[in-house]
């Protein structure tokens, strides 16, 4: 089902950069003031590729300063494309919340796409058009897939375990501390026969869309675009992570919302919730610092029962709403129905027009609340792993920007051109 193949990934010549000061965090979780950090950090930082400095330009950019960088960056020798096709090792070594040690394994490969009909990749969430217009330009222009799109498996039985581990224990394995703390151990899988075993492990099953969407859909609209105009036929491929959804390592977060606009709910709109069965709590809440503390203390536990949120309007209460869960309804759809649509009366289209913003973390949602960004804060409890998968399996969505899977893969680790035959 699944057609994974080697490639030749474009990467960094160690010999001419620190990776660690030229990898950058995935475009979708770097904050606009966090820009240029990243771009003054190295004059070949990979943001520089994947993003502008200023974000108020990208609506009237093209990239073609990205695809102009890029070129450079090639023909300078900065980047060099392998000299042989591979697969890409990654071991991603992490801590919790709590500080306890985390270490995920999973490879990078050359993946052919497939639309969701075919059951073949399975998306888990819905996409908002922006990025997907913004992620077009960008591939137009820079024809080579800058980030990966991460994608889960299932294999219960850890069959790739050990050919995985071997290469990375390998000669030639590199190591590198990225912008998030994580520490990644990276290296070239281009044994024939153990390439031959993982294609033909895929080829049984499906795998589900766990980060990357976005990058996804705008892969599938460019394919289209290059199959009418019978050119680029790399563009029928992505670069694609994969990782066990049965492995350890991976942290399942959650996303909260910021209401950007319309009025402060009052008393009467949270109680009208209670129809629907929803209880309220109150805790103080002093400075946005103290705020990961008090929820693990007191939405943590509600969301082991059933569905639960927290809401906080700035005025140094945290609002705490809980119910039943519904044969087997997710929180995130819930909340989107009965609160951002029930309490906020934000639809769709409000959604898509940039109505709720969907900050990294809850200190950074209760910041820019107080800094006048926003109206309310929603906190809320990580969707279930196993949740994930069984919303793919059957074929359905759930609202954007529900899930946040961790540890983020870096940018700049490495990179796939559309034009260099696999």
């Amino acid at each position: 089902m699944t057609d994974l193949r080697p490639f030749r990934a474009l990467r960094y010549d160690a010999a001419q950069v620190e990776l660690e000061q030229v990898l950058s965090p995935v475009y979708d979780v770097v904050a606009p003031e966090e820009r240029g950090v990243f771009y003054d950090r190295h004059p070949h930082n990979a943001l520089r590729l994947d993003m502008l400095r200023d974000a108020a330009g990208e609506a009237d950019t093209d990239y073609a300063e990205s695809a102009r960088r890029l070129a450079e960056w090639r023909s300078a020798g900065i980047l060099r494309l392998d000299a042989e096709p591979g697969l890409y090792v990654l071991r991603q070594q992490s801590r919790d919340e709590a500080g306890r040690a985390l270490s995920r394994t999973g490879f990078f490969a050359s993946l052919g796409l497939a639309d969701y009909a075919e059951r073949v990749v399975r998306p888990h969430e819905r996409t908002m058009a922006g990025p997907r217009a913004d992620r077009l330009k960008l591939l137009r222009a820079t024809r080579a897939n800058l980030s990966s799109v991460f994608l889960l498996y299932a294999d219960r039985a850890r069959r790739l375990d050990a050919l995985l581990e071997a290469a990375l224990a390998a000669p030639g394995a590199i190591g590198v501390r990225d912008a998030a703390g994580v520490w990644n151990e990276f290296a070239p899988l281009r044994d024939a026969q153990a390439i031959g075993q993982v294609r033909r492990f895929f080829a049984e099953r499906p795998v589900v869309i766990a980060d990357g969407h976005h990058r996804y859909e705008t892969a599938l609209a460019y394919r289209s675009e290059c199959a009418a105009q019978g050119v680029l036929p790399g563009s029928a491929r992505i670069l694609a992570y994969f990782a066990n959804a049965f492995g350890a390592g991976s942290r399942l977060l959650p996303i909260h919302r910021l209401v950007r606009r319309g009025p402060q709910p009052g008393p009467s709109a949270w109680a009208a919730l209670s129809a629907q069965g929803w209880r309220k709590q109150e805790a103080p809440l002093g400075a946005p610092e103290k705020l990961p503390a008090l929820l693990r203390e007191h939405l943590a536990p509600l969301g082991e029962k059933g569905h639960g949120f927290a809401a906080d309007a700035g005025d140094g209460r945290l609002l705490l709403f809980s119910r039943p869960a519904a044969n087997g309804e997710l929180a995130v759809r819930a909340i989107h129905r009965e609160v951002l649509g029930g309490v906020f009366g934000l639809g769709d289209a409000d959604l898509r027009g940039g109505a709720v913003a969907f900050p990294k973390s809850a200190v950074e949602a209760a910041r820019a609340l107080r800094a006048g960004d926003g109206v309310c804060a929603l906190y809320l409890n990580a969707t279930p792993a196993d949740a994930v998968l069984k919303v793919a399996e059957a074929g359905e969505t759930m609202p954007q920007k529900s899930t946040l899977f961790a540890p983020k893969l870096a940018t700049g680790l490495l990179f796939r051109c559309l034009e260099t035959p696999e």
